[in-house]
């Protein structure tokens, strides 16, 4: 358990850009017992999530949030190493996400704690075209495939991927989780798009990751598919490139 005002001293820290004190709190933080793993899941991710927060709400300057973010995966690098390694469970995960340095944070973050968690896992990140995905699906045949950290303007093209890996039917057993970003924002977007399941964060990922859920067909339906799709829609900074054909 963390300390009190443990989030927001790191929280202070990262938004003044103040690299030195950020990783004091880390330390101070392990220090106390709390493993890297909780480190992970109780400071950083929270921290992480107020920080898109902060951001979306125009409440902190883009410079503060670079600077956090890239102080952020400084301090994720090197808590890699000290995460546990548990035995293999001989499952394959690709994990992709949205073109800006938050969400590829975050999908990092996603990377280290699967493979923490025993499964083999590659982060190809963002900017890639369907077919770039598809063709990397075929090669490596993972059980289980991440969508982190979507843009608005990226569901057209996320739904697009999701219904030709149905169409095609080549990987049957493949389980489609997404998470992050709009599916955080949009309820019932994660359904409407064709996915497995959705994960609100880290942890909920890692604990649904095993189970054998599969997309039901019928819950898609037009009433849903305009409130999602509706509750999403927000300016976009810069054109999406990833999960686009």
């Amino acid at each position: 358990m963390l300390n009190p005002g443990t989030l927001e001293r790191y929280l202070e820290a990262l938004l003044s850009g103040d690299r030195s004190r950020s990783r004091s709190v880390v330390e101070e933080t392990l220090q106390t017992g709390v493993t890297a793993h909780n480190v992970y899941l109780d400071l950083i991710w929270p921290v992480m999530v107020e920080i898109e927060k902060l951001i979306r709400s125009e409440k902190i300057t883009t410079i503060q949030e670079h600077l956090a973010t890239r102080i952020n995966r400084t301090i994720v690098d090197q808590l890699q190493n000290k995460l546990p390694r548990r035995q293999n469970r001989e499952k394959k995960a690709v994990i992709c996400c949205a073109q800006d340095q938050l969400q590829e944070l975050g999908a990092q973050m996603m990377v280290d704690l699967f493979e923490s968690d025993g499964w083999d896992v590659r982060f190809i990140g963002g900017g890639l075209t369907n077919d770039d995905i598809l063709a990397y699906i075929n090669s490596y045949a993972p059980k289980l495939f991440i969508i982190y950290g979507a843009k608005a303007s990226q569901a057209p093209g996320i739904r697009a991927l999701i219904d030709t890996i149905r169409n095609v039917d080549a990987w049957p057993d493949m389980r489609i989780m997404v998470s992050g970003g709009l599916f955080n924002r949009a309820e019932g977007l994660w359904e409407e798009i064709g996915a497995d399941m959705f994960a609100e964060n880290a942890a909920e990922a890692l604990k649904i990751a095993p189970t054998q859920r599969q997309f039901n067909p019928e819950n898609r339906t037009v009433k849903r598919k305009k409130r999602s799709l509706d509750a999403s829609v927000e300016p976009e900074s810069q054109p999406v490139e990833a999960a686009t054909g």
